[in-house]
């Protein structure tokens, strides 16, 4: 696959277009865009430049991260703080992501969504207000490993980095979730599931398949 050249600023333009074009494929009111890649690919920076992008064409958006929906540690770390089986299956409370953050943005839905659940610093919940999105607003969510869970995107963005990428740009007391990535990409296959590429190994210089 050929990728191009691109700059993050643009790349965030040209996804912003993409999402003023969309209309949710089953039928609701808000478009959602995943925003898929390790922490050291840093998706949360994109999902904050599309929803700048966004904003300036008038379009609301709002970004949620996964990080935001650690299980408690009690649950979490029950095998230990590098647990990789714990890290790719159990980290994350998926059953309130659906409840709090995708159902609300089913066709027929409140579009009362909740930004986040819990504070891993604190190990407490946040308690943060609920957000009403009004229709036609974009659901920006990103995070490691969300491309497994069948979230309902309308459009998934996959922030490639190489294994010697991922390995330099991971600090080194997180070395241990790396083979977590290798079986993400052996069973799941994000750079070839995703709508849209781009290769991240050189922050400088992303490349995507737009």
């Amino acid at each position: 696959m050929r990728l191009q050249a691109i700059t993050w600023e643009r790349l965030a333009e040209q996804l912003a277009e993409r999402v003023l074009e969309l209309k949710p494929e089953d039928g609701g009111a808000w478009p959602r865009l995943g925003l898929d890649g390790a922490p050291a690919a840093m998706p949360g920076e994109l999902a904050q430049l599309v929803a700048e992008a966004l904003r300036v064409r008038g379009r609301a958006s709002l970004v949620v991260g996964a990080e935001g929906f650690l299980r408690p540690a009690s649950v979490r770390l029950e095998y230990g703080r590098q647990d990789v089986e714990s890290y790719y299956g159990g980290w994350f409370d998926t059953a309130a992501l659906w409840r709090e953050v995708f159902h609300p943005l089913d066709p027929g839905g409140s579009g009362r969504v909740l930004s986040d659940l819990w504070d891993p610093v604190t190990d407490r919940a946040t308690r943060s207000d609920y957000v009403h999105l009004p229709p036609g607003a974009v659901l920006l969510f990103h995070g490691p490993l969300i491309l497994r869970h069948w979230f309902p995107f309308d459009l998934s963005v996959h922030l490639l980095l190489s294994p010697g990428a991922l390995r330099r740009r991971t600090p080194e007391a997180e070395h241990w979730t790396l083979p977590a990535y290798e079986r993400y990409e052996a069973e799941t296959d994000p750079a070839g599931s995703a709508d849209v590429l781009v290769r991240a190994d050189d922050p400088r210089h992303p490349a995507w398949n737009g």
